[in-house]
């Protein structure tokens, strides 16, 4: 059975919830928290991250992370909202859907990059 990347996504948006600009601030503000870039190394080398954000690329990140596990490098816990976004929200929608189906909880897409830019959102460089 072959399934299609945009069945993929369909699957991952009817899961995942999205949250808005303000609703991500709100949960930064409120929260405790983590936020993950699912972009590539080069992307965020070119174009910076959102402030505060930890950079695990899509292709990995269920190997890099796993729920109450020590194999858990940037201290998750069940109590954390975990914030993902990458360039324009597929990958992240995607990335957090497996996050959810492995164990996490409050797993959120935040979207994308430029959506974070445009909303006046703070970033840091590396």
């Amino acid at each position: 059975m072959n399934i299609s990347l945009n069945s993929l996504l369909e699957e991952a948006n009817n899961q995942i919830q999205r949250l808005s600009y303000e609703e991500t601030i709100e949960v930064i503000n409120t929260k405790p928290h983590v936020i993950i870039d699912v972009r590539e190394e080069s992307e965020v080398q070119t174009h910076g991250l959102i402030k505060g954000a930890v950079n695990i690329p899509r292709g990995v990140i269920e190997f890099k992370l796993a729920p109450n596990s020590l194999h858990n490098p940037i201290n998750i816990n069940d109590d954390s909202f975990i914030l993902v976004y990458c360039a324009g929200g597929y990958r992240s929608a995607l990335a957090a859907k497996v996050l959810e189906d492995i164990g996490f909880k409050n797993v959120f897409n935040i979207g994308g990059f430029g959506e974070w830019l445009s909303s006046g959102g703070e970033i840091e460089t590396t």
